[in-house]
């Protein structure tokens, strides 16, 4: 699969101007049509001072001028995500789309997402109307039936996909991620496997067989190392795999997303929500 049509998500907060830059560099390199949704959403920080004004029962007034500063910072924030929307896709020679729209991202996304080959967002993304603790993110995982690249909120880098890791469990989500990822892997210049097997593990399901893995990105123009950590504890499984994916200088990580949907209520695989709750690397999942 080539990936010819990038969607990547952006709202008013914190990290969106990185992920831009980098879903520029990935559409350049792969030559696709890159398309920025734009959501206007009220970010968390502007939701929490209209709810103290509220709850301190200050007057109408007021109330409107809060309602007026945040929608006015929104109006910003588009204009100048925008501005660098055009800047970047004229400057990469890019086919491109710009699209705006009202309301939540977790009802929004998934439907933009399905008609795209990678959808770009932070790992961060809380939805205002859903309980504390639930991200859009963990939802997209699940519903978009697409593979989702989460970036950190504080991304460094301008370009992603040098040196790849892949996270190997023998799986059907990491095999899932692993075929999803390939166009990145075959433009990479380095590819690590690294195999964690905890205790926890039954050995016989986690036995994985280092040269048909290898012999497979072989024949794909994929040379990788491997890789493999024994008794790392469940807990330490998802820090442990960013450390390692880091110290080897990969700049992102391919996983497949472990989990279910039931009840509107994202159940994720611990190892999976780990990953998210402390992003610190690029990691494309798949399920």
């Amino acid at each position: 699969m080539a990936l010819k049509d990038l969607l990547v998500y952006l709202d008013p907060t914190e990290g969106s101007l990185g992920r831009l830059r980098l879903a520029a560099d990935l559409a350049r390199r792969h030559q696709s049509c890159l398309t920025a949704l734009y959501v206007r959403q009220w970010t968390p920080g502007q939701l929490e001072r209209r709810k103290t004004a509220e709850l301190a029962g200050r007057p109408l007034s007021e109330l409107g001028d809060i309602q007026q500063a945040a929608e006015e910072s929104i109006d910003r924030s588009a204009v100048e995500l925008r501005s660098a929307f055009q800047r970047l896709t004229a400057q990469n020679g890019l086919e491109a789309e710009w699209r705006m729209l009202d309301g939540q991202p977790g009802s929004i996304l998934p439907q933009h997402a399905l008609y795209s080959d990678l959808c770009i967002l932070g790992a961060q993304m809380p939805e205002a109307s859903t309980p504390a603790g639930y991200r859009v993110s963990d939802e997209m995982l699940f519903a978009a039936g697409r593979p989702v690249l989460l970036v950190p909120r504080a991304a460094e880098s301008t370009a992603l996909g040098s040196h790849v890791a892949i996270a190997w469990n023998s799986s059907r989500s990491a095999a899932r991620a692993l075929n999803d990822a390939l166009p990145l892997l075959e433009r990479s210049e380095r590819a690590t496997v690294i195999v964690v097997n905890p205790t926890e593990f039954v050995r016989a399901q986690a036995a994985v067989a280092p040269a048909q893995l290898l012999q497979h990105l072989r024949r794909h123009g994929i040379s990788a190392d491997w890789v493999e950590l024994c008794d790392v504890p469940a807990s330490a499984i998802a820090s442990t795999l960013q450390e390692k994916a880091h110290a080897a200088g990969a700049d992102m990580i391919v996983a497949g997303a472990h989990g279910h949907t039931w009840m509107h209520e994202v159940l994720l695989g611990s190892v999976t929500r780990d990953v998210l709750s402390d992003l610190r690397i690029a990691v494309m999942m798949s399920h």
